[in-house]
């Protein structure tokens, strides 16, 4: 190989001495020449055609400047009303003419007879032209051989103080006047081109110079020979040789010393101590460039012979040719050592690719993934059923589920995923499981204890070739959570004792991100019962809307979204979504809370900016209550509030820095009300105000949480249109419907934050279940009323309530005139219940009391409790109202 290297070495220096005429860089030099002189031909054609171009255009643009401004001029109109406009506007055209710089302005009339001309001759003759797009009142221009001769013109209308045209302006320069600003630059242009030549030939001059003492002006044959040696050596040559620089960069290396030092593809041109792999003694001969001969070094698992020589013996650059052989004797040796590396890799691979979620039928797949084809050739993994929902594992090796099933081929005869089995004390999985270290059954054919367990079964797994078995409990803390089998068949030979602790470490990486997922999976169906129980189950009835709503849990974890529908008096209804920033056990309590404060806060009858400002306060307090550091502060609470009244159609909403609803009207139409802006729950300070709409009958008001609209990969804005598209152009869609139609268009997959959906569409009260009443300030009036009530009832069909509502009336009304103000007002509702309605001016409440015998009064209200079936008070901002509710007889056939 030395002799080669010599004779290689000899040759090229004597090729480096010839200087070939037909050298590779002077045939670069003439082609770049040549490209650039195209290029320069090219640039300067283009230069001209641009240079044409845009002279063309400034004349268009000035033509149509002129004409437009002449137009407009003053007195324009007023020349054209005279008898003889050409006596006035001649005179003024010549002066534009030369002042602007064109050829021609001639004014016309709408037929086209000419005005002016720099020609006096052709004054009162027809325009050389197009004037209909200019008599439709636009700017026309165009190019024709006129009275001057070849001409670029453009047409503009003159607008009387209506608007119409009354006479059209052309200004317009010779195409010999434009051609010939052309000419002018064309010096320019052609000096351009050839000072970019000169600058580009000699830029190519100096390349090929530099390209010319690369190459050694070699011409092109001598660089193929040159390569075809070059090649022999790297591909070819079964020896390894390296080509090292002075200062220690590895400058060559062919295939075979690549192989026999595992080089990586980017190795040339990196210096010696920066190869990877490479033994210290190596790196220290490479990097010493001092000469050797058939020293022995370690590389790897190789042995190698090393040959080292300086290059710079015939005038060569400085540096050292390396060759190298490989003399391992020890294969044996070798192929054990290969089997530690690839068992390393695997446990290497195992926990990286094992336990990336916290799923446990995802964990156990990704187990069986690792270990298939490198270890066994089929692998089951079988968990105690009650793990597989976050339980603790059974004492023995029953009710065990296979969770995961995965080999080379999917043919197999193994029991499939999904199944329950029960393992037999006599089966390496029920002693495995018991005793809580791995069994090993090097030959299936011949053990009976695991053939006992279905003999059938496990006959056609023999004859399928399967002929081994390990089995591995999983086990954490202890505790064995199931078993991991592994299998080979024919591919591969039998499980020896050596493998037994592989499979048993490759196992109890897995084991803790098994038990990791049991924990998180029972953590989370606690976290996910604890809130679905504290959301509505099932909706209260009531007439005033039809509702349907969608809850969907975050993919991990829980969140604090909720909503309520809460039946109020009057028979209005109260419609809440809410959400809580957060996720865990804290946010579902909280969300908790906040909704069992609405329910108490609406049974006051609270206006809905009232009842945020309760809530603000209550989440104030429940922040100091939690102000020690281990308590997690309620921030970021958020509630939209609404009250719908069936009667007035009339909604009344406000909202704590919560997403504004949406509005399905009856004609198919959606918009988003503008309602104020309230801040958060929690931060106070601010107060929160109202808007109340009125909705036609039929309308959808669509109430919803942030993570329907909002996500990591889509702004508020598209959530926002994506939702008014699912929602538009079906206001008779049922709500049910709705809802599953918005959760197909935003919500296709399972979302990152929890979604609350109600949508309720609006019913109104026909007003033959209404009857309203003003009442005089009068106790004589109570018996007017009572007639007028009573008369009602038996028009309704209720006579047999009439006793019991008017004692109520009588005592609501009594207690108006005698404590109240006015104005008095009775309102009779039939829906389902019987609603009795006293309004007045006041904002003082009546309380029941319990008189004593010997008083004479304080038993009204006392009465009114007895009679009904539920009684309050409300207020309003022009008093308060005083309610009962009779229950409606029960209709018999």
């Amino acid at each position: 190989m030395s002799d080669q290297s010599g004779r290689y070495r000899r040759f090229s220096l004597r090729s480096l001495v010839r200087k070939s005429p037909r050298s590779v860089a002077g045939q670069v030099f003439v082609l770049q020449v040549a490209l650039v002189v195209v290029l320069v031909v090219c640039a300067v054609i283009a230069l001209v055609l641009q240079s044409e171009r845009d002279t063309n255009a400034e004349a268009k643009r000035r033509s149509i400047a002129v004409a437009q401004t002449f137009a407009h001029s003053p007195g324009v109109l007023q020349a054209l009303k005279t008898t003889e406009p050409s006596k006035v506007l001649q005179p003024l055209t010549e002066a534009g003419r030369r002042a602007a710089g064109v050829d021609f302005i001639v004014v016309m009339d709408t037929k086209g007879i000419r005005y002016t001309h720099p020609m006096p001759d052709r004054i009162g003759k027809r325009f050389v032209g197009t004037i209909e797009p200019s008599l439709a009142g636009r700017v026309y221009t165009e190019s024709v051989h006129g009275p001057l001769g070849h001409e670029v013109q453009a047409t503009v209308p003159i607008r009387a103080a209506d608007g119409t045209v009354t006479a059209l302006v052309s200004a317009g320069l010779k195409v010999k006047n434009v051609t010939s600003e052309v000419n002018r630059q064309l010096p320019i242009i052609l000096a351009a081109g050839a000072g970019a030549f000169v600058v580009s030939t000699g830029g190519t001059a100096l390349v090929s110079r530099r390209l010319r003492r690369q190459t050694h002006s070699l011409a092109p044959d001598e660089m193929t020979r040159m390569y075809a040696h070059h090649d022999t050596v790297l591909h070819s040559v079964r020896e390894g040789v390296l080509i090292v620089a002075d200062d220690g960069r590895l400058l060559l290396a062919n295939d075979e010393a690549r192989r026999l030092l595992e080089l990586s593809p980017d190795a040339e041109g990196r210096h010696v101590w920066e190869l990877c792999g490479l033994d210290q003694d190596m790196v220290a001969l490479l990097a010493s460039g001092r000469e050797a001969t058939d020293e022995v070094h370690l590389a790897g698992e190789r042995l190698l012979a090393v040959n080292q020589r300086p290059t710079d013996r015939d005038g060569g650059p400085r540096g050292t040719v390396v060759t190298l052989r490989d003399s391992t004797e020890l294969q044996a040796v070798s192929g054990r050592a290969e089997v530690a590396r690839e068992r390393l890799k695997l446990l290497y691979d195992a926990g990286l690719n094992i336990g990336t979620t916290l799923d446990v039928v995802r964990t156990a797949d990704e187990l069986a993934k690792v270990a298939v084809p490198r270890f066994a050739d089929f692998v089951t993994v079988d968990l105690a059923d009650g793990v597989v929902h976050g339980e603790e594992p059974a004492a023995t090796a029953t009710d065990m589920r296979r969770i995961a099933v995965y080999g080379f081929r999917e043919d197999h005869p193994l029991y499939e995923k999904g199944r329950l089995i029960d393992f037999l004390p006599s089966t390496p999985q029920a002693r495995g499981y018991g005793t809580g270290r791995a069994e090993l059954v090097t030959d299936l054919a011949s053990a009976t204890g695991w053939q006992a367990q279905d003999p059938e079964r496990t006959r056609e797994i023999v004859d399928y070739g399967i002929h081994s078995l390990i089995s591995a409990p999983i086990q954490a803390g202890g505790v064995v959570l199931g078993m991991a089998n592994f299998w080979r068949s024919k591919r591969h030979d039998p499980f020896d004792e050596e493998e037994l602790s592989l499979a048993e470490e490759l196992v109890a990486r897995a084991a803790v991100s098994i038990d990791n997922a049991r924990r998180y999976t029972r953590e989370h169906a606690m976290a996910v019962t604890l809130q679905r129980s504290l959301l509505p189950r099932a909706l209260p009835e009531q007439s005033a809307l039809d509702v349907g709503y969608r809850y969907i849990p975050a993919h991990s974890g829980v969140s604090g979204d909720w909503f309520d529908v809460i039946p109020l008096s009057g028979n209005r209804v109260a419609l809440a979504v809410g959400d809580v920033v957060g996720h865990g056990l804290h946010a579902a309590a909280t969300m908790g809370r906040l909704r069992t404060a609405v329910h108490n806060f609406s049974t006051l009858d609270l206006p809905p900016d009232e009842l945020l400002s309760h809530l603000d306060d209550l989440v104030g307090r429940i922040d100091q209550a939690e102000a020690c550091p281990e308590a997690a502060e309620v921030v970021g609470a958020t509630c939209l509030y609404a009250i719908y009244d069936p009667v007035t159609r009339r909604c009344a909403m406000a909202r704590a820095g919560h997403l504004a609803p949406a509005l399905v009207h009856p004609d198919g139409s959606v918009t988003f009300p503008d309602l104020p802006a309230g801040p958060p729950l929690g931060l106070g300070g601010m107060p929160f105000r109202t808007a109340e709409l009125e909705l036609a009958e039929g309308t959808q008001l669509v109430l919803y949480t942030d993570g329907l609209i909002e996500d990591r990969t889509r702004d508020l804005d598209v959530g926002m249109e994506l939702l008014r598209r699912s929602l538009a152009g079906r206001p008779d869609r049922a709500p049910e419907q709705s809802c599953q139609a918005v959760l197909d268009e935003l919500v296709p997959g399972r979302p990152k934050d929890d979604v609350a959906l109600l949508v309720a569409r609006t019913r109104a009260l026909p007003a033959s279940q209404v009857a309203d009443w003003d009442v005089p300030g009068d106790p004589a009036a109570v018996a007017g009323m009572r007639a007028a009530v009573s008369d009602k009832l038996d028009e309704w069909g209720l006579s047999e309530l009439a006793f019991g509502m008017e004692l109520v009336l009588s005592e609501l009304i009594t207690n108006a005139i005698r404590y109240g103000s006015g104005p008095i007002q009775v309102r009779l509702i039939r829906d389902r219940t019987l609603i009795c309605e006293v309004a007045d001016g006041s904002s003082t409440s009546p309380h029941l009391r319990y008189a004593a015998t010997t008083d004479e009064g304080g038993r009204g209200l006392f009465l009114v409790a007895q009679m009904t079936e539920r009684w309050g008070t409300r207020y309003s901002p022009q008093g308060k109202v005083i309610w009962a509710e009779q229950a409606l007889p029960e209709i018999t056939d």
